[in-house]
């Protein structure tokens, strides 16, 4: 278990920001305005603490200025989880510190992947070239950051794909994205994220469509829907937008859900905890 320092506890509950809620590519247009373009980034508060789920586009919207260094935590590596990363503006301030935990064996694998994915060819630099100092962590089982914990399981994502548990101060999050059900997996889900009080969870695709795609890494609203009820949380964010579904799919989806607890997450929102 690895504890970070514990100054700065002020503030009550959890804040969720939604930066960014698309699956596998970003898109654009006035048919993804409600819902966003941007793909998988949440910032969470706690206190003085901000703890960020995943590097998608969304890192863009990404504020820099923190009273503590903020973690970032990778649930995986597929590009629509880090393509945000590098243009995440704190990381050229001069002198600003950054925590960056990722799913690896060992710190030093973790900054060779991450070097993989941002430096030449691909990208002009590597990120150890920027102004800032980002400091690469594998992800621990259980990870605390002062009075915040996180614990994480292992979902069920083609490559692997980490489901994460923020609590604090009594108040919980439990982020499942790029998760598929099975049902051993869907089982240990809903024990894992039991009486959560927010559950993000990967609907990329509607029931109807899940034969299509199944294998494909993703799960459906319906679904999203029975591990609220299976799990006892209090309410549940539908995330992983499949970047065909415009305004107007999502909507029909959300008056479908026949559940007032559920609906789709919307870009910029913010849920208080």
């Amino acid at each position: 278990m690895r504890n970070e320092n514990a100054e700065g506890e002020s503030g009550l509950g959890l804040r969720l920001t939604v930066l960014g809620t698309r699956g596998s590519a970003p898109v654009c247009g006035p048919e993804y305005a409600e819902f966003g373009g941007s793909t998988s980034c949440y910032l969470v508060e706690a206190g003085n603490h901000a703890i960020i789920l995943d590097a998608g586009t969304g890192m863009l919207r990404a504020p820099v200025a923190f009273p503590d260094p903020p973690a970032i935590i990778l649930s995986h590596w597929h590009l629509d989880h880090v393509l945000g990363l590098g243009m995440y503006a704190r990381l050229s301030k001069a002198g600003a510190k950054t925590n960056l935990y990722v799913p690896a064996s060992s710190d030093q694998e973790g900054r060779k992947m991450l070097d993989g994915v941002y430096g030449p060819p691909y990208w002009p630099l590597v990120l150890d070239g920027y102004g800032g100092t980002l400091h690469v962590h594998a992800m621990p089982q259980e990870l605390r950051i002062g009075s915040v914990s996180i614990t994480s399981m292992e979902g069920n994502h083609p490559g692997g794909c980490l489901v994460l548990r923020i609590a604090y101060k009594g108040k919980s999050i439990v982020y499942a994205t790029d998760y598929e059900h099975d049902q051993l997996s869907f089982e240990r889900l809903a024990a894992f994220a039991r009486g959560a009080d927010l559950i993000l969870y990967d609907a990329q695709y509607a029931d109807d469509e899940y034969d299509t795609y199944c294998g494909f890494g993703h799960s459906t609203s319906g679904k999203g829907v029975e591990l609220l009820r299976a799990s006892g949380a209090q309410r549940g964010l539908l995330v992983h937008h499949d970047p065909t579904s415009t305004d107007e799919v999502l909507r029909r989806r959300e008056r479908d859900l026949a559940c007032d607890a559920v609906r789709f997450a919307r870009e910029g929102e913010v849920i208080l905890l």
